[in-house]
């Protein structure tokens, strides 16, 4: 596409975005895959949970390492090659876990999945390249949806493929395989090449620092509760990740060309985007995590819960709030243009301090956990569909593939976050005089604790988005821009087909 090429004259658009959006359900699918099939892993290969643990783990240290390096290799070098070579490392993670009976192998698998979280900055990227900017909130709200799809989709399909008397877990990574081969050949398909990539030395030290600090901190998050949170490692491993986050300070301040553009990132907007980011993956994970134990508990044990199976907690109880996202990012996106990404990211945080507090009062029959869960699944949306809009309109386009990066890696460190703490949580009270070779259980009032942090998590969601996000150009309003747009600093732009958004902040925007 040459620099003169207005975005009216971009694609419609249509099949790129439904490309993307089944690019960026490989995301979640690879996050969430392996959550219900640990125990057939720990089985099949006869290791301890501990070990089975580092599945997860590794995917996020992946995630962590790869995502904020790739965004910004898609910006220097052009998205389309870059999203290409992480479906097809994904594709390979995918097909290695699905033939090896190695944990070591199949760690290694699952690390090469994980680079698959940079999927979902790069589409976005790639969204802003080739869509006006009237489009692109219901764009990135229908790609931001597919994230709750790929969710449910993974876990239906691992409930499915390992029901039976003799599961396996390798069919799990086959339908992951195919999947990703999937998302390979219509992105190689339908996404265009970039437009004027910025080019530029990559900042392999910073990028080098920056994956150190994210593995020092995320390591002991992840392992916490098997190490212990007062232990010499976990303590060790937090006050090293400090260390190393001075560091990276310190490098991307002094290299000529920084991965990370420290004074953008400190700016209101973007670092209050990423705050909302971290408390909206620690609200995800809390629900999925919560009500994943709560409905699989044994009524006749506990006295409360539903004795569901893997695969019925993920269709009965999951799934619904799996659509309700898809609807909600819709819906979202087309909030977002109207009424503005603050508003929506506001409205979003509502809905999911009324699904925690519903469920933290009334978990006891089917019909509340799953409207109740509905509501938080439209929180979630809102909340996907509202932060790509405040990167989009807050940061340059050369600078948009490794903002995006840094706010999916926001959301996983929240996610991360929400996982140690409400898995701590469950395991601090349980009930006793269980009988012999009955798994702990956890006391019931644990989980009302649990949703009650739900909800105060998706409260500071929405306070972080009426004040941290008060952001006003000189007319009062944020203008939304795709590439190819004047990206002067110190002045707001003029785009082509322009689309209001009030919260985000457009290049020299004025924080209030």
């Amino acid at each position: 596409m040459s620099p003169q090429q207005s975005p009216s004259s971009r694609q419609s658009g249509t099949g790129l975005v439904l490309a993307l959006g089944l690019a960026a359900m490989v995301v979640s699918m690879m996050q969430t895959l392996v959550v219900p099939i640990l125990a057939v892993v720990e089985h099949q290969l006869d290791i301890t949970t501990s070990a089975a643990s580092w599945l997860t783990t590794a995917t996020l240290l992946s995630a962590a390492v790869f995502t904020p390096l790739l965004g910004r290799l898609g910006d220097q070098r052009g998205k389309r090659p870059v999203l290409i070579a992480v479906l097809a490392l994904t594709v390979v993670g995918s097909v290695l876990a699905a033939t090896t009976s190695s944990l070591p192998l199949l760690l290694a698998a699952r690390a090469m999945q994980g680079a698959a979280t940079a999927i979902f900055p790069l589409a976005l990227s790639v969204l802003r390249d080739e869509l006006p900017p009237r489009r692109l909130p219901g764009a990135m709200g229908l790609v931001s949806g597919t994230l709750a799809v790929g969710s449910g989709l993974a876990l239906v399909g691992a409930g499915l493929l390992t029901r039976g008397a003799d599961p396996d877990y390798h069919r799990v990574f086959w339908l992951a395989t195919g999947l990703s081969v999937l998302a390979l050949v219509v992105a190689a398909v339908t996404v265009p090449p970039s437009p004027r990539p910025s080019g530029g030395r990559t900042d392999w030290l910073g990028a080098g620092a920056l994956a150190a600090t994210l593995v020092l901190l995320l390591l002991p998050v992840s392992q916490g509760n098997t190490w212990g949170w007062g232990s010499v490692r976990t303590v060790t491993l937090f006050v090293a990740a400090v260390v190393m986050a001075a560091v990276w300070v310190l490098v991307e301040r002094r290299v000529r060309e920084p991965l990370v553009d420290m004074g953008m990132f400190v700016l209101r907007p973007v670092l209050f985007t990423n705050v909302a980011g971290l408390l909206l993956g620690f609200g995800m994970f809390t629900q999925f995590i919560a009500v994943s134990y709560l409905v699989q508990t044994p009524t006749a044990l506990a006295g409360y819960g539903f004795t569901a199976s893997v695969l019925s907690a993920a269709v009965t109880y999951l799934l619904p709030a799996t659509f309700a996202s898809l609807v909600g990012a819709q819906i979202a996106g087309l909030l977002v243009r109207r009424v503005g990404a603050r508003v929506t990211l506001a409205t979003g945080g509502v809905f999911g301090v009324l699904g925690y507090l519903w469920l933290a009062l009334q978990h006891g029959t089917t019909g509340s956990v799953i409207a109740a869960g509905m509501l938080t699944g439209l929180a979630v949306s809102f909340g996907l569909a509202s932060l790509p809009a405040f990167i989009v309109a807050g940061v340059p386009v050369h600078q948009s593939g490794i903002a995006n990066g840094i706010n999916s890696i926001a959301r996983s460190v929240g996610s991360a976050i929400g996982s140690a703490v409400i898995t701590s949580l469950l395991t601090a009270h349980l009930i006793k005089g269980l009988p012999p070779g009955v798994p702990p259980l956890p006391q019931e009032s644990q989980y009302t604790t649990a949703f009650v942090i739900g909800a105060i998590a998706f409260a500071l969601v929405t306070v972080t988005a009426l004040t941290g996000l008060r952001i006003e150009d000189g007319r009062g309003k944020t203008v939304i821009r795709a590439s190819g747009q004047d990206e002067t600093a110190g002045t707001a732009g003029t785009a082509a087909e322009p689309a209001v958004a009030e919260p985000a902040v457009a290049k020299g925007a004025v924080a209030r």
